[in-house]
Formats: C-alpha cells, structure tokens, sequence
C-alpha cells in the first residue's frame, strides 16, 4: 500500500541505529541474565576425572568378562571408593573395590559392575563380590574426563544469555570471570490526560495505566533495567521537559501520542527529531524512532495496548538484544494450524493475539485469545495471549486447518 512503510525498513532503521552497551567483568553468578561480550573459556575438564556412573564395584573387565548367573565371578573386595576421596590403591586381578556414583575410578580398574548385578549386593559385599552380570564392555558406567568438556574449550560463545541452565555450566567449567554487556537503561513513558495512575481508582472519563506497566514489564523481560516508569498528559512541554533530564539512558519507549489526532503530545513534541511512519503492519501502524540528542534510541509506540505489546515485539525487544550484543533477537516460530477462522486486514501484516489449542499434544492448535481477533483496545484478552499469529500482508482470510507462523512469548 502506497505510504506505508515495510515492518522489515522500518526495523532495519532501528537495527542500524543499535550500537553496544558498555561491557563488564563479573562473575558468572553475578553476570546472571545477562549476554556474554567474549567467549566462555573452560578452566576444567568436566569430568574432572575418570569417575563412576554407577554405585557399584570397580573392576577389571577381563575379570568378569565371562559372568553369568549360572557361573558368577568371585572377587575380592579390598577397599570402599566414597564420592570426595582419592583413589590411590590399585585393582590388581581378581580384586576390586567398592564405588559410589561420582567417585574416582581407581587405578587398574576398567568397568563399574553395578550392586544390582551381584549376587549380595551393597549389603552383603564387605570381603567378597559375587558378579552374576558381565559389563557390556571395557568402560562401562565409567565417566571420562573431559568427556564433556576440556580445559580450553569454548563452554559459551558471545551473545549467549547467561540463563539459569548456562550459569552452572560456567561454574562447573571452573570460570570464574566472564565479560557481558551491562543491562540497558530504559525509560517507560505512558501518554493521555485519561490515565490514571496504576491500582488507584479511575476518576470519571479515566482509565488506568496499563499500557507503563505493560511496557517495564517487557523491559524487564528482553534484560533491560527500567530506570523510570511514568505518565504525562497531553501537553507535549511535559514529555520535553521530562526528556531533558534523561542523560543516561540508553532507549526511551513511550505509548500513545503518534497519530493524528489532536492532542498528539509525543509528535508534538518531537516531530522533525525523530521518523513518525505508518507501518504495513495490524495493529501498531503508527510508529515513531529516532535517536535524541543524548544518543538514546526513542521508540514512540501506539497508544493502544496490543498495538504497545505487538510494537514492542517486533521493533524494540530487537533493539534491546542488540544493544545487549544478543546472538540471537528474534524469537523462534512455530508453523501450527488454525483452530479456526478469520478475517485480516488488506495489505497489512497482521499480529493476532493467540492462545494455543493442546487438546491433542501431537497436533497443537492457534485459537484467537479472544472474540475480537487482533483488536488494539482488547487488553483484558491479551493476558490470556500466549503468543502472536503471524498472517502476510497478501492473505485476506485465515480458514481453520491453515498453517501459520506463530511467535510465541511465553
């Protein structure tokens, strides 16, 4: 459609504009959720050594190679392995030695018999081990060192968050240092003499606040620091004014105020600083980005709360992985079925809230998150929404049984 901007030129003009946040040196403990800006490097072998998998005995395999139930094999047990000791005496033949999981395998030894395949077991194992089951083969139950990971390996790659699953790994590989980009500094502005402030009670012709809510919340989640969270009316002076004591802030997102109405305070106050487009896009046609005089990136985002959370989405979690350094800022999609029909706006991509169908687990379903599809205003459906369903600008109705792209958010 004639004059309207691509949703793809419109972010690739916010992706240029992205330049990193500043870099810090912390442990990984202390540098949890947010991105690595160098690679990880391993100070340990994980293992650490060769150790048990099992708790068992430690053998020869050539000892027990050939025992059965019928024609056990009798080994004399010299000593007890207990996890956090060392394994200094050897297994000579015919001998072995007592083992628990995470143990050093001691020397000599080749294979862990689990207890279950013995005749006594751990109970009844004090001077001899009757072994009834033969290991598979040499190594058996037996954890490498390094088998995971050497000294000198990469353990994580720049860009990687430092999520709950990668902190550990960290730690287990003896890193005790790591570099990551520090957390951006947001501002969340909400636009409207309407509003009201969040949990008091709307006076006459009020409304309350969600959409700063909303937004920190968002914020929070891409691993930006919400620095302030406010309101202005709909005199632009309040946004200049709240503008000029923002030095140091790194991306300044508001709601409201873009469009052409006539009481418009964000492109009031900031028409000819900053790019206010009108995108191909449903809802959230009405943007606004530039960068302010103190280098912070400024999104202004439609007023209307799922235009704020599709905006949000689609330009400004980008924006604030990149400036994290984040491998990856776009999240994964998932192709799933419609549960059923709808109609979508002409040459315009549509972002509908959705919930996902798991009646069947083998065959999940994207169902509209309310009766109202993808319209702006629907915010008490939108926390019901699990994700976004994704429909071209060229597709004019969605049947049930179509396939679509779905970006999921929780």
């Amino acid at each position: 459609m004639m004059g309207l901007l691509s949703v793809e030129d419109h972010l690739a003009d916010i992706l240029a504009h992205v330049r990193h946040v500043e870099m810090q040196h912390a442990s990984p403990i202390d540098a949890a959720g947010r991105t690595l800006a160098a690679d990880a490097i391993a100070a340990l072998d994980i293992p650490a050594f060769d150790n048990s998998a099992m708790d068992g005995f430690a053998v020869r395999f050539a000892d027990v190679a050939h025992a059965a139930p019928g024609a056990p094999v009798a080994l004399t047990v010299i000593g007890d392995v207990p996890a956090g000791s060392v394994a200094a005496l050897p297994v000579a033949p015919a001998t072995t030695q007592r083992i628990m999981t995470g143990a050093p395998v001691p020397p000599g030894a080749d294979a862990i018999v689990p207890f279950e395949q013995t005749a006594g077991g751990l109970a009844d194992s004090l001077d001899t081990a009757l072994v009834r089951t033969a290991p598979p083969a040499a190594g058996a139950h037996v954890r490498r060192r390094a088998e995971d990971i050497a000294a000198g390996d990469i353990v994580l790659r720049a860009g990687s968050l430092l999520g709950a699953l990668q902190v550990p790994a960290l730690v287990a590989a003896g890193v005790t240092e790591v570099a990551a980009f520090r957390a951006p500094r947001v501002v969340v502005v909400s636009t409207g003499s309407e509003l009201s402030a969040p949990g008091s009670v709307p006076a006459e012709g009020q409304i309350p606040d969600s959409n700063s809510t909303l937004l920190a919340g968002l914020v929070r989640d891409a691993g930006g620091e919400v620095v302030l969270r406010t309101s202005v009316g709909d005199d632009p002076a309040e946004l200049t004014r709240l503008l000029a004591d923002q030095h140091d802030v790194d991306a300044v997102v508001t709601s409201g105020g873009v469009s052409a109405g006539a009481y418009e305070p964000v492109k009031q106050a900031l028409e000819g600083r900053v790019r206010f487009s009108k995108v191909a896009m449903q809802p959230g046609k009405p943007q606004a980005f530039g960068a302010l005089d103190t280098g912070a990136l400024f999104f202004g985002l439609p007023g209307n709360p799922v235009s704020v959370a599709v905006s949000f989405e689609v330009f400004v979690r980008p924006a604030l992985l990149a400036l994290q350094g984040r491998a990856s800022i776009h999240r994964p999609l998932l192709r799933l079925p419609a549960a059923t029909g709808w109609r979508t706006p002409p040459d315009r991509r549509q972002y509908a809230p959705i919930v996902i169908d798991r009646t069947d687990p083998r065959a999940w379903r994207a169902r509209p998150a309310t009766a109202g599809g993808s319209g702006s205003h629907l915010v008490g459906g939108l926390g019901l929404a699990e994700g976004y369903a994704i429909v071209p600008e060229d597709v004019a109705v969605v049947a049930t049984g179509d396939l679509v792209d779905v970006m999921l958010v929780v």
